[in-house]
């Protein structure tokens, strides 16, 4: 079996996550020719190209395989490291400072419950990368081995990687108190959802439209959206009065309590149910990740299968 150079494999890494040669160079704290060499390398010994010279630069399949390849020797390095801190606490260790490991974890969760989950371990010096999309995308992520893990709604098991349920995220519809009183002082229902500009994360957020469809037994409803891509910008954007959201109750809860923000339709709330996919590793850090994660959706999430009061 081949070995690969540990500096190609993480020359090629940093490509594909930096996006760019010049990039990657000054992460590396190398010289562009030296990123061009190593790559042009590791491409000889696999016998194939790595990566698509497009704009933007895209790994080939075989790049995929061998940025996964990177990422488990990272995970592998992450490991040894822990290990040797509990046999000489007094080690410092000897990762790079490039060599981070990567999550996806969809927004609502980053600005709810999944930030202080990860906090032991940040502060115990794991070099956490979180990247972040929508629940319904995220996996895309760990398909293409760009991360060891993702939070996701896709309840379905990916290819060598392993899954479990965390919880599931209740959204609910609010608007500013006054912004309610004047648009919609009788709530949100069937006959009005059109009039109102609705502020969703993105182009690929559907759960402004799913919730108007389950609470009203409608199916593919038009609204008008605006988009703000973070979750604390879609609460700030409510708060000040753009319109509604469709945002997770935990992130609104207090709001709500002390009167900024109006629940418009109390009776209705759009359940999420969010899952951890990671690879199938024997891995003390990703075990690691995993209890974290799942100790604190068991504290924060509806349980699997439990009805919303």
């Amino acid at each position: 079996m081949s070995t690969f150079d540990p500096d190609a494999l993480e020359c090629l890494a940093a490509i594909i996550e930096e996006g760019g040669f010049e990039r990657a160079a000054q992460r590396l704290s190398i010289t562009q020719s030296a990123v061009s060499q190593r790559l042009r390398a590791l491409e000889a010994q696999v016998g194939t190209v790595l990566i698509v010279r497009s704009r933007p630069l895209k790994p080939t399949a075989a790049g995929q395989l061998m940025l996964k390849h990177a990422k488990m020797m990272r995970l592998l390095r992450a490991d040894l490291e822990k290990d040797l801190k509990e046999l000489a606490p007094s080690s410092t260790g000897h990762g790079r400072d490039e060599e981070r490991i990567s999550v996806a974890i969809n927004a609502d969760s980053i600005a709810t419950w999944a930030l202080p989950a990860l906090d032991g371990l940040a502060q115990g010096g794991l070099p956490i990368e979180i990247i972040t999309d929508d629940q319904e995308f995220t996996h895309e992520w760990l398909r293409e081995g760009q991360v060891l893990g993702c939070v996701t709604s896709l309840g379905q098991t990916l290819r060598g990687c392993k899954m479990e349920e965390l919880g599931t995220m209740d959204y609910v519809a609010v608007a500013r108190a006054d912004y309610a009183a004047e648009h919609c002082p009788k709530g949100l229902n069937a006959h009005n959802f059109y009039q109102q500009p609705f502020v969703a994360f993105n182009r690929k957020d559907h759960l402004q439209h799913s919730f108007v469809e389950q609470a009203f037994g409608l199916s593919r409803v038009m609204l008008k959206q605006l988009f703000v891509p973070s979750s604390e910008g879609q609460v700030r954007a409510v708060l000040a009065g753009w319109g509604v959201s469709v945002v997770p109750e935990l992130r609104v809860r207090e709001l709500i309590e002390r009167g900024e923000l109006v629940n418009l339709a109390p009776r209705h709330r759009l359940g999420v149910a969010l899952h951890w996919h990671c690879w199938n590793l024997s891995s003390d850090v990703l075990d690691a990740l995993s209890s974290a994660l799942r100790r604190a959706a068991a504290q924060s999430l509806r349980s699997p299968g439990k009805d919303a009061d």
